[in-house]
């Protein structure tokens, strides 16, 4: 039934799909969370343990390494086993993950003892445990993306997904924002094992409202019929030619939903022009996030000595602004439809004034001497950026493709990006060190903050010439 059909029977259409949205929303905060930890505790771990930015460059590319080769798995097990089992297999490995960083020590001991029977030279403890620790959680927090996408594909309209995508994306705000609030104070009190192991628990508690409240729309008892019909509205459809020959002129009676089961082979969708927009989209972004993320906290304890509970205000706020960009970003692109264009062009209008914004990321360390405010807010503006363009670029995926190829697509790009983070975490480590036995740290940051404020602009003039219109992927 079409939008128009269901408001002429004036049958309200009900509200369940934001439902779906708010666990989307939590999880999605979880796993920041989770990934968060590491980085504020790195100036009290590289004091402790006599880490080099390199060092911790390592250890964070382990993460982005391991997140990007599972991303592209984790698309096609999110296809296979379906949204709601993937996603709960997801969450518990991740928490697994999570927690284990407080053994990072002894676990770092343990294959130190194995390389040493086996004749290897041993490597840094403290290094090869949280490397160790990294890898379960990237194993796992790569299925939340894929997961979620699937299960707003499966909620909503296409004119909703951007909006419903943009809030449950705006969990990874509300997770960056939570993690300097909480962690360094238990870091204090409790001692750094202690926030590994109580941030690590709350995906367990998020697990019970997921296996109790979630379940396909088609199976969904608390799902009306309206809303139903409302989500299957402008769906992905495919026509049974039997059906369509009994159902005369009445051809929107004998459509059914797209089988979701369906395998599409990985080398039919690489050749998809779209296919390679969306991976060079995230190639060339996602790591300015990973870095914003991961280096912001050792950015202000070189440049200003800030640590610990001193960081928790500036990285608060600087995380509560990218809200403003996570949800206003999938706001931006209905303005332009309401104006009259189409879906596509509305998105792409809407992605290049996004890549405009963080052009004032340029500005951070000119200015970083009148206060180290300067940077934050200026550093906050690009981050919140990068959220309203996730938002969008997400979205082209579902806009794109059939329901049966988003978790593999997105999967791709997610690989695509975790690479782009390894490159970017690595540069950014050996540039600091590089700079820091010159004495100029400061300009191992100027460089960085040059390429995030560059990068989306680079990232949406290749996407237009690999997709310059809009054309639906046919499989």
């Amino acid at each position: 039934m079409s939008t128009q059909a269901i408001a002429a029977t004036g049958e309200k259409v009900g509200k369940y799909r934001w439902t779906i949205v708010a666990l989307l929303f939590f999880a999605t905060t979880v796993n920041y969370l989770d990934r968060q930890v590491l980085s504020l505790l790195q100036p009290t771990l590289a004091e402790k343990y006599n880490w080099t930015n390199n060092d911790y460059a390592n250890i964070t590319s382990v993460f982005q390494f391991m997140y990007a080769i599972s991303m592209l798995f984790a698309g096609r097990f999110i296809d296979r086993l379906g949204t709601k089992a993937g996603y709960t297999w997801a969450i518990i490995i991740w928490s697994i993950g999570a927690l284990i960083h407080a053994a990072a020590i002894p676990m770092g001991e343990t294959f130190n003892a194995v390389l040493g029977w086996a004749g290897i030279s041993a490597l840094s403890v403290s290094v090869v445990g949280f490397m160790i620790g990294r890898v379960v959680l990237a194993l796992g927090e790569a299925g939340n993306f894929p997961a979620a996408i699937k299960a707003t594909a499966e909620y909503f309209p296409k004119k909703e997904r951007s909006f419903a995508t943009g809030i449950f994306n705006s969990g990874a705000n509300v997770g960056a924002i939570l993690a300097p609030l909480t962690v360094p104070w238990i870091e204090v009190n409790w001692g750094w094992e202690a926030a590994f192991i109580v941030v690590g628990a709350i995906g367990f508690l998020w697990l019970i409202f997921w296996l109790f409240f979630y379940e396909k729309p088609e199976k969904q008892k608390r799902l009306s019929a309206a809303e139903l019909d409302y989500i299957n509205s402008d769906k992905d459809e495919v026509v049974s030619k039997e059906v369509l020959k009994e159902a005369g002129p009445d051809a929107a009676a004998a459509v059914v939903p797209e089988p979701a089961v369906e395998k599409v082979p990985w080398a039919k969708l690489l050749g998809f022009r779209q296919t390679w927009a969306f991976i060079f989209g995230k190639f060339m972004t996602d790591g300015v996030w990973w870095f914003f993320l991961f280096w912001l906290p050792a950015y202000l304890k070189a440049q200003y000595g800030m640590e610990k509970t001193e960081i928790m205000l500036p990285l608060t706020v600087l995380y509560s602004m990218t809200m403003f960009g996570s949800i206003g970003g999938g706001w931006f692109p209905v303005h332009y439809m309401k104006k009259g264009l189409s879906a596509y062009d509305a998105r792409m209008k809407a992605m290049f004034v996004i890549a405009l914004i963080p052009l004032v990321v340029l500005a951070a360390q000119p200015l970083g001497g009148i206060s180290f405010w300067m940077p934050v807010l200026l550093i906050g503006i690009g981050a919140s950026a990068h959220q309203a363009w996730s938002a969008n670029i997400f979205t082209t995926v579902s806009d794109m493709f059939p329901k049966k190829a988003i978790g593999s697509v997105v999967g791709m790009g997610g690989m695509a990006g975790g690479i782009g983070g390894v490159v970017v975490s690595k540069t950014g480590g050996a540039l600091f060190d590089h700079y820091k036995a010159l004495g100029h740290i400061q300009t191992g940051y100027t460089i960085m903050f040059s390429f995030c404020a560059v990068a989306y602009i680079i990232a949406w003039v290749v996407m237009k010439a690999l997709v310059p219109k809009m054309k639906p992927v046919e499989i």
